[in-house]
């Protein structure tokens, strides 16, 4: 157990009749931030107790081949393909998997992309619709829809232990749907975007005499912000090592609440970077990676279709 500060949208300050916004390639947003203290339990030794359904999240021992992670490449053709595999093998029934996004981030200056220091949810239920369309022809999107989908990162350490701005998860069972606030993801604007809509291997950090502006940039996505609530029981996988993958649920279709919900079943995990003050002093800096994919499946639950990310961490 250790106890740390949060920071929550701050709904009260949001100027009515305005949609909020944040960044994705930048620590910047159109909203205030509340701080709050919040107890955060270490999950060593009760992994099993925890599971995507249940309370969105779930932790595994799993070594991956690929450790690097510096080669585009190599992550798309090696890492895609473990990751697959690891979810056929976690998720009993999935027959096709199809990654369709990567993000490497790093805490470092010159680094595109750092940990994201705010709870959040990356996805909306009509953001996760989108990516399904995004990705998938339009005949076929439309009779997927109709089933069981997804989207679930796939979150792992490289090279050093998780122990800087290690990343904590609300279970999803201790939350309420008025936690959730609707947020614009904002991207830099690119002239091939129309032709090219893949961003791997795009990104430049953000010029910071510019994060609060969004000349150049577009709506290109939705997340949600997470209001504090002091009901939130969060969680942290203590030290997790690069051996070890933690699934992290966006977006359930067959969640509880939604149009084809299933009582009990998590729709989505609220998460967060956070500063952990056990953290020794010398301690290797985070350095992450997410790939999104999108798989299929059929099983017992019928599910039929599968959406997926997967996220890296390195500690430098």
């Amino acid at each position: 157990m250790t106890t740390s500060i949060f920071k929550h949208i701050d709904v009260s300050a949001i100027p009515q009749g305005t949609r909020p916004w944040v960044k994705v390639d930048a620590d910047a947003a159109s909203f205030k931030l509340a701080e709050h203290k919040r107890s955060v339990t270490n999950l060593r030794g009760h992994e099993s107790e925890f599971s995507t359904e249940n309370s969105g999240f779930a932790v595994y021992k799993e070594p991956a081949k690929e450790k690097a992670f510096t080669d585009d490449a190599a992550i798309r053709s090696g890492y895609y393909q473990e990751v697959e595999d690891l979810l056929k093998k976690r998720i009993p029934g999935i027959k096709k998997v199809v990654i369709f996004d990567h993000t490497i981030r790093r805490r470092t200056p010159e680094a595109a992309r750092g940990p994201v220091q705010q709870v959040h949810v990356d996805q909306t239920p009509a953001a996760a619709e989108v990516r399904v369309r995004r990705h998938v022809p339009a005949g076929e999107a439309d009779e997927l829809l109709k089933g069981r989908f997804q989207i679930i990162n796939v979150w792992r350490p490289i090279e050093n232990p998780a122990s800087d701005f290690p990343l904590a998860v609300i279970d999803w069972r201790t939350t309420k749907p008025d936690d959730f606030v609707p947020v614009d993801l904002l991207y830099p604007k690119r002239e091939d975007f129309a032709v090219d809509q893949d961003d791997r291997g795009k990104e430049v950090r953000a010029d910071e005499s510019k994060w609060y502006s969004t000349e150049g940039y577009e709506v290109r996505g939705e997340t949600m912000s997470v209001a504090p609530n002091t009901a939130h029981k969060f969680y942290y996988q203590k030290d997790m090592t690069p051996d070890e993958v933690l699934l992290l649920k966006c977006y359930d279709s067959w969640g509880e609440g939604q149009p084809q919900g299933k009582e009990g079943i998590a729709v989505r995990t609220p998460h967060t970077a956070f500063i952990d003050p056990q953290t020794p002093q010398d301690a290797p800096g985070r350095q992450s990676i997410e790939d999104r994919q999108r798989q299929r499946l059929k099983e017992i639950i019928e599910l039929d279709f599968f959406f997926a990310s997967i996220i890296c961490e390195k500690y430098l």
